[in-house]
C-alpha cells in the first residue's frame, strides 16, 4: 500500500484503539503486538522507520555480557534478571526473524593470562543463564586460532582468546519488518508523519494533532490511548501533554565507524574489554565490512546527531593498540552517531552506568510513555505496554501473539533458499545470497524486478542493486533517497562516498516511480548531500 493511501485511511478513521508515536524498535514492536491482538492501531513516525537510535545500533542481539559483569561486581539482582530475560528474548528474536539474524561468534583477545579465569567464569555464567537457549559453548582458544579468525590482531603479548556467542542482525530492516508485519496484521503505519499536539476532553487525552512533514498538512485523529514510544524524544512528547513535566531520560551518544577494505571483516567479532574508561568495544563483521563501536558519552538531543572528532579519535586510539597495521583516519569510510535514551538516575556517575532497563508511566491525562530498554528486549517491552493499555482502557483483545509470530520475510524461510532464487531468476550466487538475507521469502519479488539495468550494482564493490530502489518505493514506504540509502540498503552507513556515487541513480529511479520533475530531483539531491555530510 502506498503512503498516500495509508494517510487517506488515517484521516477518515473515526477513532483508533492505540496511536503509537515513534517508528523505532519499541514503537514498531508495540504496533505489531497490539495489531496482532485485534486492536485498531495507527503508528506515526516523524522521520523514517529506524532513522534514529534503532537504525544506528551495534547490530547485536545480546543478553548483555557487560550487564552481567555489573551484576556480579555489585551483587545487582536487577542487572542479573535483565541478562536472564535478555537471553530468552535473544532466542525469540533469532527464531522469529531468521532472515535478518545470525549467530555470531565473538572473541575477547587475551593479553594478560591473569584475566583468563575471570573472563572464563563470567562467560560460563552467561552460558548457564541461557540454558537451553544457548547459541554455543564459550571457552578458551589458542593464540593460533584467534589469529586465524582475525589475522590483523597485534600479536605482541597476545596469549589467546575467550570465545562466546551472541546474535547479530540488520537493525534498520528489522524495524521495517516489524512495521510492515504490523501493517499485515491491520495496523496503519506512516513515516514522515509527526505528532504536533494533543487534544483533551475533561482533562483526558482524546485526540492527537498530526502533521505530514512532506506536505505540511495537519489533521486530528481521535484515539482511545496514545502511546509515547519516541525513544530519545520521549520527553518532548511528554511535554506536549505536560509542559512542566520533569525529564525522564538522559541521552547518550554511541558512535560507530566502518573501516575500508584494508581491514576486512573478521570471521568472528572481537570484544575489547581493556579500555581507558572501563567500557567494552566491538570490532564486528557487518555487510562485508569491518564495523567498530561504540562510545558512550552524554549528548544533546538532535534529530540528526553528529559524531565528534573526540569520539572518533577514541575509537581509533583503542583500535591502534590491537590491530596491525594501526588504522588511521583515512581508513574510515563511514561514521555515524546514534542517541541512546537512558532512564535517569541521579546517583549515576555517568551515562555508562545507567540501567538499560525500561519504564512505563501513565500521565494524569492518560498519555502512556515507555522509555529506555534495548533492541533485544523490544518484544518484552511491547507486550508489557500493550498489557497495561488493554487493562487501563478496558479494551477487548487477544493475549499476546508475538512469541511465535514470524516477521515479514521470515515465514517458511530456509537457509538454502538462495539457491532456488539464483536458479529461478538467473542471479549469481553473491547477489542471490544477499537478497535472500535481506528480504527473506520476499526476495523473489525483488529479484523479479532485477532485469537489465536494475540488476546492476548501485556502487562499485557493493551488492545492492537498482531493483531494490524500485521495490523500496513500491512496497516498503520509502519516500526519499536517504530513506533508501541509509535504511532500506544501508549503503550510507557503510561507505559515505559510495552512497554519494549512488545518489544520482537512486534519485532518478525514485523520480521515475513518483513522477518527480527536474526541480524536485534537484531538491532531493541537495537534501541527500546535506544528510551525508552530517556524519562528521
Amino acid at each position: 500500500m502506498k503512503r498516500s493511501d495509508i494517510l487517506k485511511k488515517i484521516k477518515t478513521l473515526p477513532s483508533c484503539d492505540l496511536l503509537v508515536v515513534g517508528g523505532g524498535a519499541t514503537g514498531c514492536g508495540i504496533a505489531l503486538d497490539a495489531a496482532s491482538r485485534g486492536l485498531s492501531v495507527v503508528l506515526v513516525e516523524q522521520n523514517d522507520f529506524a532513522e534514529g537510535t534503532s537504525g544506528r545500533s551495534s547490530k547485536l542481539v545480546h543478553g548483555g555480557v557487560r550487564y552481567l559483569e555489573m551484576a556480579v561486581k555489585h551483587f545487582d539482582r536487577q542487572q542479573y534478571q535483565l541478562v536472564k530475560e535478555g537471553l530468552f528474548e535473544r532466542f525469540l528474536f533469532l527464531r522469529n526473524a531468521p532472515h535478518l539474524t545470525r549467530v555470531l561468534p565473538l572473541v575477547s583477545p587475551l593479553y594478560r593470562i591473569i584475566k583468563l579465569p575471570y573472563l572464563w567464569v563470567g562467560l560460563k555464567l552467561y552460558d548457564f543463564l541461557a540454558g537451553a537457549h544457548g547459541l554455543g559453548p564459550s571457552g578458551y582458544q589458542s593464540k593460533e586460532k584467534t589469529l586465524q579468525e582475525y589475522p590483523q590482531l597485534n600479536t605482541r603479548r597476545l596469549k589467546g582468546g575467550i570465545r562466546y556467542y551472541d546474535g547479530q542482525f540488520n537493525d534498520s530492516r528489522m524495524a521495517l519488518a516489524l512495521a510492515l508485519t504490523a501493517a499485515e496484521q491491520g495496523a496503519l503505519v506512516a513515516n514522515h508523519l509527526a505528532l504536533v499536539g494533543l487534544e483533551k476532553s475533561a482533562g483526558r487525552i482524546s485526540a492527537a494533532q498530526l502533521e505530514d512533514r512532506l506536505s505540511g498538512e495537519r489533521f486530528s485523529l481521535p484515539a482511545r490511548a496514545v502511546v509515547n514510544a519516541a525513544g530519545p524524544f520521549a520527553d518532548q512528547v511528554r511535554q506536549l501533554d505536560q509542559p512542566d513535566a520533569e525529564a525522564l531520560l538522559a541521552v547518550s551518544s554511541g558512535v560507530h565507524i566502518v573501516l575500508d577494505t584494508n581491514y576486512p571483516p573478521p570471521k568472528a567479532g572481537l570484544l575489547l574489554s581493556e579500555t581507558e574508561d572501563n567500557r567494552v568495544l566491538f570490532v564486528l563483521p557487518w555487510q562485508r565490512r569491518c564495523m567498530v563501536g561504540t562510545t558512550d558519552r552524554a549528548a544533546e538531543l538532535s534529530e540528526h546527531p553528529k559524531a565528534t572528532q573526540e569520539e572518533v579519535d577514541y575509537l581509533l586510539r583503542h583500535l591502534q593498540r590491537v590491530l596491525d597495521p594501526p588504522p588511521r583516519r583515512e581508513n574510515i569510510c563511514a561514521v555515524w552517531s546514534g542517541l541512546r535514551p537512558l532512564v535517569r538516575n541521579s546517583q549515576a556517575a555517568d551515562t555508562s552506568t545507567l540501567l538499560r532497563d525500561f519504564l512505563i508511566e501513565e500521565s494524569p491525562s492518560g498519555l502512556f510513555t515507555i522509555a529506555g530498554g534495548k533492541w533485544t528486549s523490544y518484544r518484552r517491552m511491547s507486550e508489557k505496554l500493550v498489557d497495561q493499555v488493554v487493562a487501563k482502557r478496558n479494551l477487548t483483545a487477544r493475549p499476546c501473539q508475538t512469541e511465535d509470530l514470524r516477521l515479514l520475510g521470515g515465514e517458511d524461510w530456509q537457509p538454502t533458499g538462495w539457491q532456488k532464487l539464483a536458479k529461478d531468476y538467473l542471479l549469481d550466487e553473491r547477489t542471490a545470497r544477499y537478497l535472500h538475507a535481506n528480504y527473506g521469502t520476499r526476495a523473489s519479488a525483488v529479484a523479479a524486478l532485477a532485469g537489465g539495468p536494475l540488476l546492476e550494482p548501485l556502487a562499485p564493490g557493493y551488492l545492492c542493486i537498482g531493483a531494490e530502489v524500485v521495490y523500496a518505493v513500491r512496497h516498503e514506504l520509502a519516500e526519499t533517497a536517504i530513506d533508501i540509502l541509509a535504511r532500506r540498503l544501508p549503503l550510507a552507513l557503510l561507505d559515505t562516498q559510495a552512497a554519494r556515487q549512488a545518489g544520482e541513480r537512486v534519485v532518478k529511479l525514485i523520480a521515475q516511480e513518483k513522477g518527480w520533475d527536474a526541480a524536485r530531483c534537484a531538491e532531493e539531491h541537495s537534501q541527500l548531500e546535506q544528510r551525508l555530510s552530517q556524519a562528521l
